[in-house]
């Protein structure tokens, strides 16, 4: 999930024509009511519906804040519908997807689609996955929704860590961290999810290396103006929505940065270092710049964003687990890790 949305199409109005004026404004009113509140705590949450464990936690409590909407208020997606994608219209050749391929099948979610919803509940190959989107952090990240050999669902409580979503599982309710696929409190906490590679590319590319693959498309098309981006100019912020943690030295908190964690010590580099040398191998890992793909997050209109590119990242030839996240992002979750820029 995501943070903060703006449910409501005045709202969303109002974002877009002000763009990151308001998106700060925003921003500042919500830090503000938050220290009015006071810290969150479990009594809170069980007044409103939880039965989470909360006497396990591996997390300060402080840490959470309310992003805005309740419990699913950010619908995630449980019964995903999908069309060929020689039949799939709408999306333009730029835009960004999500692409994901087990067993041979193959599948594409346009980040149209997971602005609004953040987690889809889906099945690929016969592997149940949960295939997610964080917009406050542009993370885009698919588990394996089996824990302890049991199959679970995702929803979104509407509260945020480090400005990234946290879900939770429909069995305990114990709440877990999007970016780090761990569980943070209920009885779950400390099981991790296992990380599916996936990776951001263009509707044109996806269609070409796929024309016999599938494109996740709305249940219900008038259920959100899917094709409009709720967050407007956030990604030319000066600062990120909802966070109260360190910022990053040298780079700005909104740069948009290549994560690939599953190394010895966690790789990070900038996607302007990428964008000027092409390449970057390390660890056995290549990561290669790709031109032609839309920011999601730019312009009210996800066909006007501008052009940032993705990346390709293999290792011995196989797709890698990644992540194309923000450096105020690793700074909050890896800390130690520093950003080649």
């Amino acid at each position: 999930m995501a943070g903060f949305n703006f449910p409501e199409p005045a709202s969303a109005g109002l974002a877009e024509r002000s763009g990151t004026v308001v998106i700060t404004l925003l921003a500042a009113l919500c830090l503000a009511l938050s220290a009015i509140s006071a810290a969150a705590e479990p009594d809170r949450w069980r007044a409103e519906g939880w039965t989470t464990d909360f006497s396990r936690s591996n997390i300060d409590f402080a840490s959470i804040m309310s992003g805005g909407p309740p419990r699913d208020g950010i619908p995630p997606i449980d019964d995903p519908a999908f069309l060929p994608v020689s039949d799939a219209a709408g999306l333009d050749a730029k835009e960004p997807v999500m692409s994901v391929e087990i067993g041979g099948e193959v599948r594409a979610y346009p980040l149209r689609i997971m602005i609004w919803h953040e987690i889809v509940n889906d099945t690929l190959a016969g592997r149940p996955i949960s295939v997610t989107y964080c917009p406050l952090c542009n993370a885009a990240i698919v588990f394996d929704r089996t824990v302890d050999g049991q199959e679970t669902t995702f929803g979104t409580t509407g509260k945020l860590r480090n400005s990234d979503l946290v879900m939770y599982d429909r069995e305990t309710e114990s709440w877990w961290q999007q970016f780090t696929g761990e569980a943070i409190t209920g009885s779950r906490t400390g099981a991790r999810l296992e990380v599916i590679p996936s990776r951001l590319q263009s509707w044109q590319s996806f269609r070409d290396a796929h024309p016999d693959g599938e494109v996740l498309v709305p249940n219900n098309p008038g259920m959100r103006d899917y094709g409009r981006n709720p967050y407007a100019g956030y990604d030319s912020s000066a600062v990120p929505f909802l966070y109260r943690g360190p910022m990053p030295e040298g780079i700005a908190p909104l740069s948009y940065v290549v994560l690939v964690r599953d190394l010895p010590q966690p790789l990070a580099i900038s996607l302007d270092k990428l964008r000027r040398e092409g390449r970057f191998e390390s660890d056995g890992i290549a990561i290669e710049w790709v031109p032609g793909v839309r920011s999601v997050l730019d312009t009210g209109d996800i066909e006007s964003g501008r052009e940032i590119g993705s990346v390709a990242v293999t290792r011995n030839g196989e797709n890698h687990a990644h992540e194309l996240t923000f450096a105020f992002v690793v700074r909050a979750f890896l800390p130690e890790t520093t950003i080649l820029k």
